[in-house]
């Protein structure tokens, strides 16, 4: 072959990878401004808010601080809380400390602010301002120290603690963390008859070596905190009195979009407690940003605008952690949003973002452009000579909503989809699972999907599966893993793309989940028995109605409990049914998202959440209102993902054109352009054996068969485990992946996948000599079915020169087109 033209040709398709810098996502969620009032000649009202929209104080100790944020026409907001004139209706009721409400008597009043003629009243209710209570460790100690940072992974919080002292990680056991400050080291750690000279103190402040440095100065509350503690005797809460639990935190602003570097927006965060009562957090919560360059946050919840893009900044306290999306641009942006066009809820959601950041979407694609990309994306083939011409000839102008419903209604569509599935559920034979009982189980699932079954009912199913790994091949879920814990956390990774692995040993550190709700989710599964079938290769799966989960930590029973929800009746019951019912109900927070987030990454190049299993109040979705409106029209659908699937391929956003401009070429969270995605290792064989003909022979299968029918995950071949094919050896959805690699490269241009089909399949002898076509209609032809598009000017004379030289032969010169065409980043690249 001519490996001189592969360098030639490449060059004259002019086949560039496009790279797209990344922009952090955030959370949208727009605040809702409180009532406003204007007075008859006053100047034209403004969009105030003013956060907390409501004010509780009690007892003496308590604090509320406060912020003011306009909005303007154009969404940008700022931080006006200085430029409010602020003042009470009863000043006998509470004081205004700078921008802080302390309270002074029992009752009810309001804070007023007026700004630019525009006046807010914000309630403000003040109970037991003459109480004093003690400190408590549970709900004042332990918050200071995990303020303080004491606890965290790298100093105390780490598995062996750190120079002899040993916290749990971000206070996950108080009650031994008790035990350890109170009782270790005798006098040294703490000194109740001197508090100040307690060792906890003194490292605390600086006044002795202390590795982790000074943590807070003798005058700040931190410091009148721990010491007024020990002043009391360093007092445990007593068992029958334990403070209330914290069942909310909230952050405000929820939304910020800052203009220029370095303006500034502060945050105000409130945690409510079971009994009613709120809690200012300005100095207890642990605030951070996913984007520093974007928006800085220092730890007194003030945000600081830098580069232009998206942030996402959190505050953390007890168990909760909450967020605010901060959007920053730069100073006088000029831009000019887009005429409107009808909008499906898909592209209405998706352009208010765009509009939100002032990026301009590209224009859509074309149409050979399109029929390519859709059906790669739903059928993992390339479009035949024949329906690429009739679609690019069609007048019709809904013909891309048309080529969506045929392509639908293939029966490679379903089979696309039972091979992610069965990489998600690990499906492949080994020691533990025979060849048959994998193939029984992906035939099952290959099923379902060719039924069209409803998602919900598909995993109802699967999760409360009962009987023989053979006749019942859905209960091979049991059989690939079970190890109890493991299943629990496959559960939640797979199906409300929840990674809990992390609560296992400690909360999860940047989520809300405890080790509570990890091994009572895991409760739900410890009931699971298996037993030897007749035939030594098959287990059969039931329900045991008998075993518990212990709590590491208190060595207790755990009783079953949802993820973010209540713990049910589950005695008599199988639990795997009850969990099921709650897991793909309607109203379920998790599951409907999950599953059109998943369906979303696959045609737009990266979820909502990504990576899509693993969300998180860290790791929020790109466009929430999308995101949420997604899961609700999937429950709305009865979970057909068909239709789903319609939406959001007969969406502008879907058929936008991959060639940027000025405003979106950073863009690669918010869809305002195409994504050019590397075609899976699956799709790609299929592609290059169809468009070939000459077809791969798998192991266990009959000649012709495609990569995605493969049922055993354990088959595979040199092609596709260079590629990126999942290996199945665990749920993550990363497994499966189509990073570029150097092996890729070689392997396409010096294995046999490419050359020797071009040779076995013997199109281009075929074209030639059996059909006569001259070398210019095999240049088109091999361009059609390859690229979905006619070769360039500059192409053509490529090929035409190439075929000029003395000795040239026709068919050799066009099996290195071929060739050449194949190894190219555009066949490879769905774009």
């Amino acid at each position: 072959m001519n490996r001189s033209f592969h360098r030639l040709t490449v060059h004259a398709l002019g086949l560039t990878a496009i790279a797209i810098a990344v922009v952090s996502a955030g959370s949208v969620s727009a605040a809702s401004p409180e009532a406003i009032k204007s007075k008859p000649g006053e100047l034209p009202k403004v969009d105030l808010s003013v956060y907390p929209p409501e004010i509780s104080l009690t007892t003496a100790a308590d604090f509320q601080s406060f912020v003011a944020v306009m909005r303007r026409e154009d969404g940008v907001t700022e931080d006006i809380t200085d430029k409010v004139r602020w003042s009470l209706g009863d000043d006998k009721l509470a004081k205004l400390d700078g921008y802080i409400l302390r309270p002074l008597a029992d009752g009810e009043t309001t804070l007023n602010g007026r700004f630019s003629g525009t006046s807010v009243e914000v309630k403000v209710r003040v109970a037991q301002a003459a109480t004093h209570p003690p400190v408590s460790f549970i709900k004042d100690v332990m918050p200071t120290l995990t303020r303080s940072g004491c606890n965290t992974g790298s100093c105390h919080g780490a598995a062996r603690g750190k120079d002899g002292f040993n916290l749990s990680l971000f206070g996950f056991d108080p009650n031994g963390d008790y035990q350890r400050i109170t009782r270790e080291i005798g006098v040294r750690r703490i000194n109740l008859a001197v508090p100040s000279e307690s060792l906890l103190l003194k490292k605390s402040v600086g006044s002795v070596p202390h590795t982790g440095g000074k943590l807070f100065g003798v005058d700040s509350d931190y410091y009148a905190t721990m010491h007024n503690w020990l002043k009391a005797g360093a007092p445990k809460d007593p068992a029958d009195a334990q403070p209330p639990a914290v069942t909310s935190v909230a952050i405000y602003p929820q939304q910020a979009v800052l203009e220029g570097a370095d303006s500034t927006q502060r945050f105000v965060t409130v945690a409510t407690y079971a009994d009613g009562t709120t809690r200012d957090l300005s100095r207890l919560a642990t605030f951070s940003t996913n984007d520093a360059s974007v928006a800085a946050m220092d730890q007194n919840g003030l945000a600081t605008a830098g580069a232009r893009g998206e942030a996402f900044v959190m505050a953390r306290f007890d168990t909760h952690t909450v967020g605010s999306q901060i959007l920053t641009l730069p100073t006088d942006l000029q831009y000019s949003a887009p005429e409107p066009q009808p909008s499906s809820y898909v592209d209405e959601l998706v352009d208010k973002k765009l509009q939100q950041l002032r990026l301009v979407p590209s224009g859509q694609c074309t149409d050979a452009e399109f029929i390519r990309r859709a059906t790669i994306d739903i059928t993992g083939l390339l479009p035949t000579e024949e329906e690429l011409n009739l679609f690019v000839n069609d007048v019709a102008p809904d013909k891309r909503e048309a080529l969506i419903d045929r392509l639908l209604e293939r029966k490679e569509f379903s089979e696309i989809w039972a091979m992610k599935f069965a990489q998600l559920l690990m499906i492949k034979s080994t020691n533990q699972v025979s060849k048959k009982s994998a193939m029984l189980y992906a035939s099952w699932l290959t099923d379902q999907f060719a039924r069209n079954v409803p998602v919900n009912e598909m995993v109802h199913d699967l999760l409360t599966s009962t009987g023989g790994t053979f006749g019942e091949p859905a209960t091979n879920f049991y059989e690939i893993e079970r190890d109890t814990l493991k299943t629990a956390e496959n559960v939640a990774q797979v199906f409300m793309g929840i990674r809990t692995q992390c609560a296992q040993c400690h909360n999860h550190p940047f989520d809300r989940w405890t080790m509570d709700d990890y091994y009572g989710f895991t409760a739900f599964f410890s009931q699971v028995g298996r037993k030897q079938a007749e035939d030594y290769r098959e287990k059969i799966v039931y329900n045991r109605f008998s075993g518990e989960t212990k709590h590491p930590v208190t060595n207790a029973n755990v009783a079953p409990k949802f993820l973010g929800g209540d713990a049910p009746e589950t005695k008599g019951k199988d639990r795997r049914e009850v969990l099921a019912d709650w897991l793909v109900a309607g109203d379920n927070p998790f599951f409907s998202t999950s599953i059109a987030n998943r369906v979303w990454a696959h045609f737009m190049g990266s979820g909502l959440v990504d990576p899509v299993d693993d969300i998180r109040v860290s790791n929020p979705p790109s466009n929430p209102e999308l995101f949420d409106e997604m899961g609700e029209k999937l429950v709305e659908y009865n979970y057909d993902f068909r239709k789903l699937v319609r939406d959001i391929c007969t969406s502008r956003a879907y058929g936008r054109s991959t060639a940027t401009n000025e405003s979106n070429a950073h863009d690669s969270r918010n869809y305002a352009h195409a994504t050019i995605r590397r075609v899976p290792a699956e799709s790609l064989l299929d592609c290059i054996c169809q468009v070939t003909e000459s077809p791969e022979k798998f192991s266990g299968l009959p000649l012709g068969s495609r990569a995605v029918q493969i049922a055993d995950g354990a088959t595979s071949n040199y092609f596709l485990t260079t590629f990126g094919r999942s290996a199945r050896a665990t749920v993550c959805d990363c497994e499966a992946t189509t990073d570029p690699s150097l092996s890729q490269a070689l392997h396409l241009l010096n294995g046999s996948s490419v050359h020797s089909k071009i040779v076995r399949g013997g199109l281009i002898k075929r074209w030639l000599n059996d059909e006569n076509l001259e070398p210019e209609v095999v240049l088109d032809r091999i361009y059609r079915r390859a690229l979905s598009r006619d070769p360039s000017t500059e192409e053509r004379e490529s090929v035409k020169t190439l075929l000029a030289e003395e000795g040239a032969q026709p068919q050799a010169v066009m099996e290195d087109v071929f060739w050449a065409v194949l190894n190219g980043r555009e066949f490879v690249f769905n774009h």
